[in-house]
């Protein structure tokens, strides 16, 4: 999706990704649909492109990177990734190669390779799509200096949680269990669209409840966002599905003590440092859970540091130097 239509966290990455690779000595532009005369290497493509996409660039001399948000696949069950690989391979089996070819699943094997952002989304381009082992390389998300630099403030009372107003990230469901657990939460972001009935819910909650949930809308300025963080007492990502969030990662890089989904992805990307709710937990749980980590934070470790985006680029570097 454009830029203009859906903000978030693939756009902050895709940036990040270019300020990185320009900063570790790579020349990078983005590749200019209407510009018949652009040359370039490698092209790095940031969700999934069709199979043609992929077989007319390498016959053109490029290599293609894939970096694929494994967003739903990575939160399902085990039974319900298995009923995908059935259907994949049944759909391969029976249905014609145009078909199936819309579908781009055949895209990720044709890729010189795939990046991965935490090692269970690696397992699953392996599971589920049969890229080979040797083509996928995990490279996480950065964070911005920002985050690094800023420093340890003295606490305050809310928990906070950083996302867009959306279904997904389950920020309503949140709050209703904070006000069940008479616990502060405060949320930093927006929604797609004000018009947005679940962001609507949202609002009228908030409004009901100013004294436990407070909402401002998004923080723009990357150091007054650091310093969000620094000052509370915890930061809540309970969102249905993920891949690797970059809030949490912020979240950590300033020592804030997490509470996030009980997801594949958080337990391989913070494992002990982190606590844990179940997706399916019903209000009353959600809210004891919240309860027991907001009187917890201020006495649980802090996260292990994430990598800064010039290590990201560094490793980026590497992998394309690894493809001439």
């Amino acid at each position: 999706m454009p830029f203009l239509l859906a903000h978030g966290g693939f756009q902050i990455q895709i940036e990040q990704t270019k300020q990185a690779l320009e900063e570790v000595g790579l020349a990078v532009e983005y590749l200019r649909w209407w510009d018949a005369g652009q040359t370039g290497d490698i092209v790095h493509f940031f969700g999934r492109p069709s199979v043609q996409y992929v077989e007319q660039a390498q016959g053109k001399g490029m290599k293609i990177v894939i970096s694929e948000l494994l967003t739903a696949p990575g939160s399902r069950s085990y039974l319900q990734r298995l009923l995908q690989r059935t259907i994949m391979a049944g759909s391969k089996a029976m249905l014609p190669r145009p078909f199936t070819a819309r579908l781009a699943w055949d895209s990720l094997l044709l890729a010189d390779a795939c990046v991965a952002l935490t090692s269970w989304e690696a397992s699953l381009l392996t599971e589920l799509f049969g890229v080979p082992k040797t083509a996928v390389h995990v490279v996480p998300n950065g964070v911005e200096d920002a985050f690094f630099q800023s420093t340890p403030q003295t606490r305050e009372e809310w928990l906070v949680c950083t996302a867009t107003i959306t279904e997904r990230k389950r920020v309503l469901e949140t709050a209703e269990a904070a006000i069940s657990a008479q616990v502060p939460f405060r949320v930093i972001g927006k929604p797609y669209s004000e018009l947005d009935g679940y962001a609507v819910k949202f609002r009228t909650l908030q409004k009901r409840h100013p004294d436990i949930v407070r909402y401002e809308g998004p923080i723009s300025d990357r150091n007054n966002l650091a310093l969000t963080y620094r000052k509370a007492r915890g930061f809540v990502l309970l969102s249905s599905m993920e891949s690797l969030s970059l809030s949490a990662l912020e979240a950590a890089a300033c020592g804030c003590p997490l509470l996030l989904s009980d997801l594949p992805w958080a337990r391989t990307s913070f494992g002990e440092y982190a606590q844990y709710c179940p997706v399916t937990a019903a209000r009353e749980k959600a809210a004891r859970i919240l309860r027991r980590f907001y009187e917890a934070a201020p006495h649980l470790s802090a996260p292990p540091l994430p990598k800064t985006w010039r290590e990201v680029g560094v490793a980026l570097r590497d992998l394309y130097e690894s493809l001439r």
